[in-house]
């Protein structure tokens, strides 16, 4: 198939994408008004639909391995693509976001997005944000789930190193819960900006999970270690060499 059809195929499925996410936040509107079962259950709904219709609009599949955590935890995935959220998400019952305060005043994201947990992080703040979860989780304000939090706190393309932001580090030692870490290759696929999806398996792993007790630095070290080895293993899977 020649790129000029593949970008066409790839515009249309990307205008469908975010007109369902319209449809399903007005279907599920009712139901997360009444509860926030009702917002998960059409965040599910809208997961499970983008990546059947990424299939087959554009050729784009998508796997899971590894295990998705279903008990409380924290998860910190790899970030390269709107997909992956959408895929991380929709493999766990309750996950809940640490997200970018501004996106709560994006239509359907953010509303749906307060209404499942998720938790608003002020850039430049995060100290203060961090204490206030923590406080929150300590206090049990805070809606049960798995905790999803990007390490590297913004799309990182295949083959780019960033830093990773000592805020994962901070939750680790203050909830002393495990964290399981999540690697991928779907920016091979779905570039971080642009119009063109490309064909092939995007594959997320969860991969074994780091347990309470490491100092932060130890921590640190482990966490980028395991996501960014595996996540080189799946880009040269793809055939990413770069």
């Amino acid at each position: 198939m020649s790129n000029a059809i593949q970008w066409v195929r790839s515009l249309i499925f990307n205008a469908q994408m975010y007109l369902a996410m319209l449809v399903v936040g007005i279907l599920y509107l009712p139901a997360a008004i009444i509860s926030a079962k009702g917002a998960v259950a059409g965040c599910h709904a809208y997961c499970r639909y983008i990546r059947w219709s990424a299939g087959w609009m554009i050729g784009l599949k998508s796997e899971i391995r590894g295990d998705p955590p279903t008990d409380e935890v924290m998860v910190a995935p790899k970030h390269q693509s709107f997909l992956d959220v959408l895929m991380i998400y929709g493999a766990m019952p309750r996950g809940k976001f640490i997200f970018k305060a501004i996106l709560k005043y994006a239509p359907i994201i953010g509303q749906f997005g307060l209404r499942i947990g998720c938790i608003p992080v002020d850039r430049g703040k995060r100290g203060q944000a961090i204490k206030k979860m923590v406080a929150d989780v300590q206090a049990g304000r805070a809606d049960p789930g798995q905790l999803i939090i990007y390490p590297q706190g913004t799309r990182i393309a295949p083959g780019v190193k960033a830093k990773y932001k000592i805020g994962t580090g901070a939750l680790y030692r203050e909830l002393n819960q495990p964290v399981v870490p999540v690697a991928t290759n779907v920016g091979v696929f779905w570039p971080k900006r642009g119009v063109m999806r490309k064909q092939g398996t995007a594959v997320f792993e969860f991969l074994p999970r780091i347990e309470p007790g490491l100092d932060v630095d130890e921590f640190m070290q482990r966490l980028e270690h395991d996501i960014e080895t595996a996540s080189d293993r799946l880009n040269k899977e793809a055939g990413f060499h770069g």
